[in-house]
């Protein structure tokens, strides 16, 4: 099965690149997570929260991103171009020796308009669906519920936020997987090229696989969390102060 050796040979770029930018992506997401709470104050935090996960994810993506170009540019080339290279070790000096470091960033704008609102969605709609639940589904209060119990919680969420991640990044995913197989070509010219059709083509499965990865991965985040005790704060709540403002306590 070629195809099945062309993913094998791929293995380290994906690897490397991909345990790059998730490890960028979901540091600076607490990071800025952080930053921007502060930069807002208690009250505007929790009235403008889904705005602060927005812009955190965002800006954490965007450095996670420049992580993962030049190794996601050698996996496609050693994945789709037969006799190319085999291993990343042979990749990367070709390439550079080809094309320079624009062979590694050529594609890093599509990368961000495939990822940045990917993880826009990936971390806004997980946090604002748990929350959700919390509230609306599960019969009683964070507080008194098991890890197990909370980390379900966690599962259930990542697949809710998968699938709306798929379907926001799925057109520039389309564009980023031809951009990197051609040389030469522009994303406005391989956009053209698709159609509006040809940028969907695929959405159903891309949906399946999303949804279950990043289940998983917002799972295996939390349980780490919860093996090495890493704070985890509960959904947040509205502070006294605003409660106080709005006239909902005495």
């Amino acid at each position: 099965m070629p195809y099945a050796g062309g993913l094998a040979k791929g293995w380290a770029p994906t690897f490397i690149g991909y345990s790059m930018q998730g490890l960028c992506k979901f540091g600076f997401y607490e990071i800025f997570k952080v930053v921007y709470s502060n930069m807002l104050g208690e009250e505007n935090t929790y009235l403008w929260r889904t705005s602060l996960y927005l812009a955190a994810s965002a800006s954490a993506e965007f450095f996670a991103d420049i992580a993962l170009a030049p190794m996601e540019a050698a996996k496609v080339r050693i994945q789709t171009q037969p006799g190319y290279a085999n291993t990343l070790r042979d990749a990367a000096p070709k390439m550079y020796k080809e094309e320079g470091l624009n062979a590694f960033y050529k594609g890093v704008a599509p990368l961000w308009m495939r990822q940045i609102p990917y993880t826009m969605m990936k971390f806004a709609c997980f946090e604002r669906t748990v929350e959700a639940l919390y509230k609306f589904v599960v019969p009683k209060p964070r507080s008194e519920c098991s890890k197990g119990e909370q980390l379900v919680v966690t599962f259930v969420a990542g697949y809710i936020a998968g699938v709306f991640c798929a379907i926001v990044s799925h057109p520039a995913d389309s564009v980023v997987s031809v951009l990197n197989k051609e040389k030469g070509s522009t994303a406005s010219q391989v956009l053209q090229r698709l159609g509006f059709k040809g940028v969907w083509k695929g959405l159903f499965a891309r949906i399946i696989m999303i949804g279950t990865l990043t289940a998983l991965q917002w799972f295996i985040y939390d349980s780490v969390k919860v093996y090495f005790r890493l704070p985890r704060p509960p959904p947040p709540e509205m502070p006294e102060s605003l409660k106080k403002k709005l006239g909902l306590t005495q």
